[in-house]
Formats: C-alpha cells, structure tokens, sequence
C-alpha cells in the first residue's frame, strides 16, 4: 500500500514539474507564419488564451488519478494548452512590433511638419506659401510614388519581416547579375501597388514606415531649391525620386543588394551598414539637393558680378527653431523605430545616443561660431543640432554614447564648414544648407559608423557573424565598407539627379520667371499668399 502512494506521488510530482517546464518553454515556441495573412488574425497564434486553458493546467496540476493511461491524457492536454499559450505569446511579440514599429513611422511623419516650418523659417516673407506647399505636396506625391513601384524596387527582393509577422517568402524577386563569381542585386522585383499577392499586415506595415523614410528624402532639395522653383517641375520630381532614385540605393543597402552583400562576397565586415538611414535617406536627398541647386542656379541678387555674396536672412527664425525641435523629436521615431521592434532593448540605446548627438551638434556649432569671432546665429545653431542628428543615424546602435558625443561635435562643426564652402567658394546657392546638413553629415555618419561601432550590436547584420565592428576597434574592412557605400551613393545620385533636371528642365521649366521670383511666388505659384498683410 505504501509503495503505491508512494508511486502515486512521484507520479503526480513529476507531471507538476512537466507543467512547470513546458509552461517555462512557452515562450521560446517558434512563432508561425503565413505567406498571406491581411487581418492579422492568423500571425504568431493558432487561438486566443481563454478560461479553457486555465481549466486545463489546473486539472493537470491537481490529478489525482495517476494510472498510466490518465497521465497519457493529462500530459497530452498539457502539452496542447502549452501550445496555445507559446503561439498567444507569439501572436503578442509580434503584435508589440508592429504597435512599436507603427507609432515610430508616426513620428516620422509628423518630422514633415519640421521641415516645412525649417524652410519656410528660413526663407523669405514673399514665399511662404509656395515653400509650404511644397513641403505639403511631397508627402501625398511621395507616397503614390511610393506605393505604385518605389516599395517594390527597394523590398520586392529580400523582403524580411519576420518581426512584423510577414512570411520571409512574401515578397522575393530580386533582379540580379552574375560577376565576379558573385551575383550583384540591384532591384526588387515585386510588390507594385501592394497588390492583392501581398495583402499582409507585415509587407503592409513596413511599407508605412518605409514611405514616411522616403518623404524625408524627397522633402530635403525643397529647402535647397527654394523661392525659385516652378510647382509643375516639382510634381515630376517627386514622383521620380520616390519610384526610382531612393527605392534603387535603398535596395543596395536595405532590400538585399549589392553594397549590403559586400561582406558575404567580398569579406568587408558587414558590408555596408547604415542603421537608420544616413547615407539611404539623408545623404540621397542632401546629393540630390546638391544637384538640384547646382541646375537650377542662384536666387536673384544672391551673388554679386564682382563675385560678393549677400545674405538673404529667413523671415521667421522662431519658426525655423520650433520645426527644429520637431524634428529632434521626430528622430526618436526614426532611429530607435529602425529596430522594427518593441521588444529590442537596444532603443535605450539609440534614443540616447541620437539624443547626444544633437546636443553635442547644436553646442560644437555654437562654440566654433564664438572661437571664430562671430555672435550666436540660431540658424547656425538648428543646422548644428540637424546635422548631429543626420550624423548619428548610421552609428546609433553600433555605438558608445562619448562616440555618440565625439560624431555630433563633428557635424555640429562640418555642416558650418560645408555651408560656407558651397555658398562663398562654390556659388551655390542653398537656402537652408540642405546639402551641408544632410549630404555632408550623411556621409559623416555612415563613415563614422566605420570607425567607432564598438562591436556590442549587430550580430547577424547582413547575413556576416559577430557584431559590427569598426576601425578603430579592429575592423578595418568594415570601413572599407562604409567608404565604397558612401562613394557609391554620391557619385550615383548626383549623376542621377544631375541629368534629371537638365533633361526636365527642357520640358517643364525649373525656374519660375524672374518677374514672379522677385515680387514673391505665393500669386504666381499658387494662388494665395501665405501672409495677408
């Protein structure tokens, strides 16, 4: 009798500590996935936890019938209830990213409110309405843009949104050739117009943060070409940097191309890394400004025959400093939403570093400014802090907070040094230092990223294994990396963009007429002013 209790009891131990174990295991279950999956219902779960599972695990804890069979019957439902719990939490984690990687791509929307009130700060009284409806166009323009191929080209052939619960399989055509004995990605192939074959909320969800990343490539050249730019002229190129010229750099590094494989090719760390976009969004719409400006030419009055150069002062610097705030605010969506995931702990670590990084800009720009005698220009100021944070966007994540200190302080004094470069030296005229702040400092943050990730983050990164690592903590091919991609996308997008102007200009104008530019655009170009006096 004594031996049979004892037995009973083992038993019933032992199924307890199964339950406690499995219960354990739960939440290392794999999630599963749908190739196609619109509502969502379906992703990471095979049902919801309810008042069942509860019932069950109780029963099971608390079995007293200990014959072989009943332990069977126990155990199986044990095992089911466990099932439905891990895939529950599964469905949850992803319902976490998508919910983090949804409210991040927010932000960035909202950072277009920033760069109009930037621009039309910085520009002239005459203007406002012309400047702001550009800034306003860009996003509507962008996102159709977007929507109809950009999004295809860029993801359509290495589409990975495990993480917002897409199938690795959703979207995989990616144009390619042979060279070298390697194959060279240059373009996805899938995806145009979010068609029904790509009715899933993880394509759907990347495609909303993605697009707002675009907008704020394709808003950058309007501070540059502003007060002088035809509305016609500008529709155009709105529709061809969101559809061709930032989805085919964006696919080299982000979508599975040719720069992100130079590691597993070619042996260059992890091949080029950006983390949030430094060289993919800014450094492409800072070029492409550059390009822009220079065909365009200057503003009446800018450049004197004897070579002087006026200064032609914004009309709203508190303007042009509160859409500085809003877009420092909007950059903690930007480079901790890159994660695209809620549960990744390292966004501590972004959102303080790009913090840093920004202040250390707007202070390096300050104290360069008394250290060269000059007074405390806000303008200066903004750009300093801007160009802290296109610098810090690459290396966030791959990176130190005194790294993240050491790269804004940098950018806080180059977009300075650039701006003066291009308006004295050059005689190109960029209203806003478009190029200074966003092609300069997105070259800088890529490189940067090259010399100072500290190999604490990014294990995995483009298929390598081990952590990013650069230059100055041992990699040096790493570098090496990040100097072909920032090589690549200047001398890619300037030739680019270059020939598009030229080539729309003989079509459609870019230059409003000198008539309209001296008396103000806001009559000729749209109708209205943007201040009634």
């Amino acid at each position: 009798m004594g031996s049979t209790t004892n037995l009973k009891n083992k038993l019933r131990s032992l199924l307890s500590i199964s339950c406690m174990i499995l219960l354990s295991i739960a939440t290392l279950l794999p999630v599963k996935t749908f190739a196609q999956d619109p509502t969502g219902a379906k992703t990471g779960t095979l049902g919801d936890i309810d008042t069942t599972v509860v019932k069950v695990l109780d029963t099971v804890a608390n079995a007293k019938d200990t014959t072989v069979s009943s332990v069977s019957t126990n155990v199986s439902k044990l095992a089911t209830a466990v099932t439905t719990i891990g895939n529950a939490d599964g469905h949850n984690k992803i319902a976490i990213n998508i919910m983090w990687t949804l409210i991040t791509g927010f932000l960035v929307m909202f950072m277009q409110a920033g760069f109009a009130m930037v621009e039309t700060g910085f520009t002239q009284k005459k203007n406002v309405a012309h400047t702001m409806t550009m800034n306003f166009l860009i996003y509507a323009i962008g996102m159709i843009g977007f929507w109809i191929c950009g999004y295809a080209i860029m993801f359509g052939g290495a589409l990975n949104v495990a993480n917002l619960g897409g199938g690795p399989g959703v979207m995989s055509h990616e144009i390619s050739f042979h060279m070298f004995g390697h194959d060279w990605n240059i373009a996805g192939s899938a995806g145009y117009f979010l068609s029904s074959k790509y009715y899933d909320v993880g394509v759907f969800t990347l495609f909303l943060f993605q697009m707002v990343f675009m907008d704020t490539t394709a808003t950058i050249p309007t501070g540059a070409m502003a007060e002088r730019w035809t509305l016609k002229s500008f529709v155009v190129y709105g529709f061809f940097i969101s559809m061709f010229v930032y989805p085919l750099f964006g696919n080299w590094v982000w979508g599975g191309g040719w720069l992100a494989t130079l590691g597993t090719n070619f042996g260059l760390g992890h091949g080029h890394v950006d983390f949030a976009g430094s060289s993919v969004v800014h450094m492409v719409g800072g070029v492409a400004a550059l390009a822009g400006a220079i065909v365009i030419g200057p503003r009446y009055g800018k450049y004197g025959k004897d070579g002087s150069v006026k200064t032609i002062p914004g009309h709203n610097i508190p303007m042009a400093i509160i859409g500085t705030f809003i877009l420092a605010f909007g950059w903690f969506g930007f480079n901790p939403g890159s994660t695209l995931a809620g549960g990744d702990l390292r966004i501590g670590i972004v959102a303080v570093n790009t913090m840093l990084a920004s202040g250390a800009g707007a202070l390096s720009a300050l104290f360069y400014m008394y250290i060269r005698g000059g007074k405390a220009d806000p303008g200066m100021i903004a750009n300093g802090m801007l160009a802290g944070l296109v610098a810090i966007t690459a290396p966030c994540a791959f990176v130190t907070s005194l790294s993240a200190v050491i790269i804004g302080a940098i950018a806080g004094i180059l977009v300075i040094l650039v701006y003066n470069f291009v308006d004295t030296k050059l005689k190109i005229d960029d209203p806003v230092g478009a190029f200074a702040v966003h092609g300069a400092n997105g070259a800088w943050g890529v490189l940067s990223l090259g010399l100072f990730a500290d190999g604490s983050y990014g294990d995995g990164w483009n298929g390598v294994a081990g952590p990013v690592k650069g230059l100055f903590y041992g990699d040096g091919k790493q570098f090496v990396a990040q100097i072909i991609g920032t090589l690549t996308c200047f001398v890619f997008v300037f030739v680019v963009m270059y020939f598009f102007f030229k080539v729309l200009d003989k079509i459609i104008p870019l230059r409003s007429k000198e008539a309209d530019e001296i008396a103000g655009l806001d009559i000729p170009e749209t109708g209205v002013l943007g201040y009634v006096d």
